[in-house]
């Protein structure tokens, strides 16, 4: 994947709005890393090369364009979540308690109470 390919792709309003359509389909554990992403890209004290990641990975999910088209929630999602998990871990320093917290905040509105188990199995991959 070059992210430069994708950095064009990417925009809040067309991320809220992809979320929107989709989040229930791609569950929780997906939204969050999502979520994940966003919030770290909105630190101040995230670095450039950092926010070009989340740029990448968040414009290669909203890419009307990839891989496996996004028609079947199961399959189409798929690489589109490795390419999430990869842009996570990649900046997984970044993703603070803060960034944390205000992620599921934002799930918990968005999908009520959600398993612990999902949310733990993300940030383990941080570290």
């Amino acid at each position: 994947m070059n992210q430069e390919d994708y950095k064009a792709s990417y925009s809040e309003k067309k991320l809220w709005k992809k979320l929107k359509k989709f989040a229930t389909a791609i569950g929780a554990k997906m939204t969050y890393t999502i979520l994940l992403l966003f919030y770290a890209y909105k630190r101040k004290e995230t670095p450039r090369w950092a926010k070009n990641i989340v740029l990448g990975a968040l414009g290669y999910l909203i890419a009307p364009i990839d891989a496996i088209p996004d028609i079947s929630p199961i399959i189409g999602f798929t690489d589109d979540l490795g390419v999430l998990s990869f842009g996570l871990v990649a900046i997984a320093a970044y993703v603070n308690d803060d960034v944390k917290a205000k992620a599921r905040k934002k799930l918990n509105k968005w999908f009520g109470d959600v398993d612990e188990q999902d949310l733990e199995e993300v940030d383990g991959k941080l570290g």
